[in-house]
Parts: C-alpha cells; sequence; structure tokens
C-alpha cells in the first residue's frame, strides 16, 4: 500500500486519546518509550518531515540534549540507536525564538543544544575553481551541496582564537564542521578579493565563502 501523502503520515495517528500522554514526545518517560516512538514513526529514516509547515501547541521541555559533538542525550543517557537519533533528527526545528524543538502535527516540545544540532563529519570536492562543488554528510546522514542555499560560514571563537565552521542545513538549522573536515577546508582555500579584500575562502556552486583576510593567514602561518 502506497503511503499517504499528507503531512500527519511521519506520525501514525494514537488509537484513542487516553493513549495520548504516554504516545507523545513529552510523555515518554524512559528509552523504552523511545523507541516504542520510533515504531510508531510512518517515515522513520526517510527524509526529513515538513516541520515548517506545522504549527502544533508547545507542551514544554524535554529532557534531551544534542552535545557539540554531535552525541544525543536523553535523561542523562547517550542514545546509542542511531534509527532513533535520526527519526528524532528528521523533526528537529529552530525557531525565532532561538530555542531547539522537536516537532510533529500534533505538538512541540523543546530540547537543549550546546552548539549546533548537527556536525558535518564528511566532504567531497567536485571540480576545480568557480565550478567546484562541495557535498558534505552529516553525523545523521544528511547530503548537504554547499552553495547559495546552504551557506558556509566561519566564525570567530574568542575563547580559543580559532574559527568554528558552520554549514547552512535546512530552516534555521545548522551543522558544525568537524575540525578533520575544516581540514580539508583549508586544502581546497584559495585567495580571491572580496569587497577588493584578499581574503582565504573556499567556493561552492558558483558561491564564494570567505574563511579569513589573507593578511591573517599569513601572521597564522609565519
Amino acid at each position: 500500500m502506497a503511503d499517504k501523502q499528507d503531512d500527519s503520515d511521519y506520525f501514525v495517528t494514537m488509537a484513542d486519546r487516553n493513549d495520548a500522554a504516554r504516545g507523545t514526545l513529552a510523555g515518554a518517560g524512559d528509552a523504552a518509550g523511545l523507541q516504542a516512538l520510533i515504531s510508531r514513526a510512518a517515515r522513520a529514516g526517510r527524509k526529513a518531515a515538513p516541520v515548517e509547515r506545522w504549527n502544533p501547541p508547545f507542551c514544554g521541555d524535554l529532557d534531551m540534549e544534542i552535545r557539540a559533538d554531535g552525541t544525543w542525550f536523553y535523561l542523562g543517557t547517550p542514545i546509542g540507536r542511531m534509527p532513533l537519533v535520526q527519526l528524532f533528527s528528521s523533526v528537529l526545528r529552530k525557531d525565532e525564538d532561538g530555542r531547539t524543538y522537536l516537532v510533529t502535527p500534533v505538538e512541540k516540545v523543546a530540547i537543549r543544544v550546546e552548539d549546533a544540532p548537527f556536525v558535518a563529519v564528511e566532504v567531497n570536492a567536485a571540480g576545480r575553481g568557480a565550478d567546484q562543488v562541495l557535498t558534505f554528510r552529516t553525523n545523521v546522514g544528511d547530503v548537504v551541496e554547499a552553495g547559495p542555499e546552504h551557506p558556509l560560514c566561519f566564525v570567530d571563537e574568542a575563547t580559543t582564537g580559532g574559527l568554528k565552521p558552520y554549514l547552512h542545513v535546512r530552516g534555521r538549522l545548522e551543522a558544525l564542521v568537524a575540525r578533520p573536515v575544516m581540514y580539508e577546508l583549508a586544502e581546497l582555500g584559495e585567495v580571491v578579493a572580496v569587497d577588493g579584500v584578499p581574503t582565504f575562502a573556499v567556493r561552492s556552486n558558483g558561491a564564494v565563502f570567505p574563511i579569513m583576510p589573507a593578511d591573517r593567514l599569513e601572521r597564522l602561518s609565519a
């Protein structure tokens, strides 16, 4: 039987309202409850849900956290099952208030994110110069081509004096680029003029993403 085409088929409707509390994200009290949720997910492991089109009520905070290294925790315990992590990552949404939520057609719960919700763990470079395309894979299996719709940005990290690179994934969600991948990007970088200033940058899909001024790179390399 073919999948339904409406948005609600990302999650199977509960049998009756009496079961609703323990059949929701906010009502899942332990790892077994989370596993039950994934078994009821009609599209676990498929593409991200259309969460931007859903406007459910806020149902409180969930004791779930995404650490800076991409590890997910629930009730203080790491979530070790990747299909479960992929399921929850598919219903992530960051709203204008700066908070990150798990969103279904019937509820929205807030979770904690230490840095970015995703980590870019691999990059492939195809082509050269203006024709270069950088394709990234995240820790939860998203594949994203950097470009005008998915920009790279490099943020100064005040505590270390270094740079933290981020890749736009979808909505307001970003992936922190892992350090080994950042080293690969550095190898692909070149000095180009950005607003008349020589700048060390990388290219992808016709866009130029500045990393730092060329003179700063020279000082760091000296």
